[in-house]
């Protein structure tokens, strides 16, 4: 089905903010070009009856521009934390915003989720695009970004990203989108079983900062490589935030399978592969935010976010994957998540 464009709000400035559906029969996403959001996912069960299954709002000034903890976003120029807001990069430090406690998170103050991007349609896909200038958040080079939604009759929906710089730069980009497979207004992760194609992980200290370590999850309460209870599973994570962690994807090549979520009293299943080393799957234990989409009040551990990207502080691990970009090098990567009914 052609994709369908409507004018969905305006910037604080006065700039026009515009919705897109995409629709295959079965499944519907809906996006806007401010922050590339995901606003709305609708997904049948297994008994045919559809609902939202990601969090958000029902319009920009409800708290995509003040009070969204990134929901649906993408975000960028650098995805996840840098320790104490600082790298360096061919011996010159660049000092970022320290916006998580001590630490630099997703891009600064106003990163690739508060920028209102270019958009286009290009057949059956969404074309985003936008040019992060040299110096911006304090990052170095300017950084063409381009990233394409599409939505497949498998109900895969597929993200692509490709970015250049014309000055050596660090970057990594997600999607923060925030799942429940009950409805996004479900309130707890409750009939959820997860399973993980990781059997690595990074250990955090108590800024949720990667140690610098790669540890096997064998013995711990991190592994999740065969299906687990999940909101049984929350509680007894070390540290009682449950999770916000990076998990380490070891096989190499396109199209890795990364994760599988199930909601089993609907039937519905997530499944997300991605080309990156790792991806962060954090569990919302920072949402707390009342009369969001449809007057629904979001809670800890309510919802499920899985980040493909590279592992959280690598500008200064120099053993984990370079998130280093330098001109003439391009990045590239490709995300899918797949909505299905879970085999019985």
């Amino acid at each position: 089905m052609p994709i369908t464009k409507e004018l969905y709000g305006k910037t604080e400035d006065g700039k026009d903010i515009f919705i897109f559906s995409l629709k295959n029969g079965k499944v519907e996403v809906r996006i806007i070009d401010y922050g590339g959001i995901i606003t709305n996912i609708f997904v049948p069960d297994k008994d045919g009856k559809v609902e939202d299954v990601t969090l958000g709002f029902d319009t920009f000034k409800d708290g995509y521009d003040t009070r969204s903890r990134y929901f649906g976003a993408l975000v960028g120029r650098y995805a996840n934390r840098i320790a104490k807001g600082q790298f360096t990069l061919d011996g010159k430090t660049y000092n970022l915003a320290a916006n998580n406690g001590p630490n630099a998170l997703h891009g600064g103050i106003k990163g690739f989720d508060k920028r209102l991007w270019t958009s286009s349609i290009v057949g059956n896909k969404l074309v985003l695009q936008y040019t992060s200038a040299d110096g911006e958040e304090n990052y170095p080079g300017e950084v063409k970004v381009t990233v394409t939604y599409q939505l497949t009759d498998q109900n895969e929906l597929i993200l692509d990203y490709i970015a250049r710089t014309d000055k050596k730069t660090v970057i990594n980009l997600t999607n923060h989108a925030y799942f429940n497979l009950a409805g996004h207004a479900a309130g707890s992760l409750d009939g959820h079983n997860v399973r993980l194609a990781a059997h690595k992980y990074t250990p955090v200290d108590e800024t949720s900062l990667p140690t610098g370590a790669i540890d096997s999850v064998a013995g711990t309460m991190f592994d999740l490589t065969t299906d687990t209870n999940l909101a049984d599973r929350l509680p007894n994570v070390p540290g009682g935030k449950g999770f916000d962690h990076n998990f380490v994807l070891e096989k190499p090549g396109w199209d890795k399978h990364a994760a599988r979520l199930r909601h089993i009293p609907s039937g519905r299943q997530i499944d997300m592969y991605t080309t990156e080393p790792g991806f962060q799957f954090y569990t919302g234990f920072y949402v707390n935010i009342a009369n969001a989409k449809g007057g629904a009040n979001y809670v800890k551990w309510g919802s499920f976010c899985l980040e493909a990207q590279h592992y959280p502080d690598s500008p200064n691990q120099p053993s984990f994957p370079s998130t280093v970009l330098s001109p003439g090098e391009t990045y590239r990567q490709t995300t899918k998540y797949v909505f299905s009914i879970a085999e019985s």
